[in-house]
């Protein structure tokens, strides 16, 4: 009998080898800042790349449409008994496979195609798939959007006007972009008010939710959503929680969520992603992790404080939260975004709250320490990245976007060859690898 040679993928496929390899070496050279983004345990990793992908799954634990189901449906269960337990309610669905799909599939269980729904604005913070005009989720329904005030912070009585005019179905609180504590009570009184769902997305907070510095919505909301990334630190995936508040208001509330996911949004459940979420929890159940998500939340708010007083304009005067946003002046974040890219500090462009340029070209950028404070960095570290970030900043200050936007795609490929050859941004690339050795990536 011949035995079966096991190629590595080194030999199978060279080049994409060749590929994560040199992304494994950004990584660890460069420090992430992106808020969504953040460090996997190795023990997550190692479910997400196990024979588990092999199986599929269709349907729930022990209403399979395949055979041969026994583990799967033990991993499956011990998943949703986790995140019951973490969270505290009764229902839980861990199949979605992101955070947008968890999200379509709230709207599926709760609404009719044409029902108004409100979200808070993409530009203002919120998160595209809460109703904003470019998503699906405001194109097959009536999306109200409501807006930040002068100081950054959620407008609630705009907030309350809109709902009492509008009487949407469903109303969402959560953000992409928004670096303050959300209040969970005014949003569930005015939902009460006009009868609509309460449904709290905190994919980008939920880490520090569980570590006690972020209020928790379970009292308050009928339906969670959460990505399994970002401050949870699992794999890329979604999970759905229905409260004892949501199955008050709706006894079959976890059965019409269950029906959305499958069969009428996805099929078979991705059973790798089902078993890294798994070992996710259970790391996230720990004294370590709510010791890591208070420190998330510090090193932040040590970040915000720091460029402050080197005069960076920081978007509301700081964070409670684990993100921040700058004002690098009209329409400037691509180009912020590109200097600090190649001194490796890795951040995202964003709009800001009246953001007098487009999204293409925002004026702002975005910026996050979970994947830092995992790497193990905390406040001496944040003051010194604040001041990299502003040397970059003072470095490229003198470059201006042109005012024809049929110029601005050209003017940025230049402006990215030239800071190329820009030898202080080199000297402060090296000084950032320095730092980023000091606190490997993987451990």
């Amino acid at each position: 009998m011949t035995q079966r040679k096991i190629r590595t993928l080194a030999q199978t496929d060279p080049q994409i080898a060749h590929l994560i390899a040199a992304e494994a070496k950004r990584q660890e050279e460069s420090m992430e800042l992106i808020p969504s983004e953040n460090i996997t345990s190795a023990a997550v990793r190692e479910a997400m790349g196990s024979i588990l992908t092999n199986k599929y799954s269709e349907g729930y634990p022990h209403q399979r449409y395949y055979g041969g189901q026994e583990y799967i449906d033990a991993i499956e269960d011990l998943a949703r008994e986790r995140a019951k337990k973490l969270f505290g309610v009764p229902y839980a669905n861990v199949q979605p496979y992101s955070g947008s799909p968890a999200n379509l599939a709230v709207y599926v269980a709760t609404c009719q195609p044409g029902d108004t729904v409100m979200g808070q604005a993409l530009p203002d913070g919120g998160h595209l798939t809460h109703g904003w005009k470019a998503s699906a989720s405001g194109h097959f329904y009536n999306a109200v959007q409501y807006h930040v005030n002068a100081r950054g912070r959620i407008d609630m009585e705009e907030v309350e006007a809109l709902a009492r005019k509008h009487k949407p179905r469903l109303i969402w609180v959560g953000t992409s972009a928004y670096p303050w504590k959300l209040n969970y009570a005014a949003f569930a009184k005015i939902a009460k008010e006009v009868g609509a769902y309460l449904v709290a997305d905190t994919s980008h907070i939920t880490g520090l939710i569980i570590a006690g510095v972020h209020p928790s919505p379970v009292k308050y909301a009928d339906i969670i959503t959460t990505t399994t990334h970002k401050t949870l630190r699992g794999p890329r995936g979604g999970i759905i929680l229905v409260t004892d508040k949501g199955l008050k208001k709706d006894p079959a509330l976890g059965a019409k969520i269950d029906k959305a996911i499958f069969p009428m949004l996805q099929g078979g459940p991705h059973d790798h992603q089902t078993a890294a979420i798994a070992v996710a929890l259970k790391e996230a159940s720990t004294a370590a992790f709510r010791a890591y998500g208070k420190k998330i939340a510090t090193n932040a708010q040590a970040l915000a404080h720091a460029l402050i007083s080197y005069g960076v304009d920081v978007v509301g005067g700081g964070t409670d939260t684990h993100l921040l946003l700058i004002n690098c002046g009209n329409g400037r974040g691509a180009l912020v975004e590109l200097a600090l890219d190649r001194v490796g500090i890795t951040v995202n462009k964003n709009t800001i709250p009246q953001d007098p340029s487009n999204p293409f070209y925002p004026s702002g950028i975005r910026i996050g320490t979970p994947s830092v404070t995992t790497r193990g960095m905390g406040v001496r570290e944040m003051r010194k990245i604040a001041t990299w970030i502003k040397a970059v900043m003072d470095l490229i200050a003198d470059e201006q976007l042109p005012q024809n936007a049929k110029e601005r795609a050209v003017f940025v490929t230049q402006f990215d060859r030239r800071i190329a050859r820009n030898r202080a941004l080199t000297a402060i690339r090296a000084d950032v690898r320095a730092l980023c050795k000091r606190f490997p990536a993987q451990r």
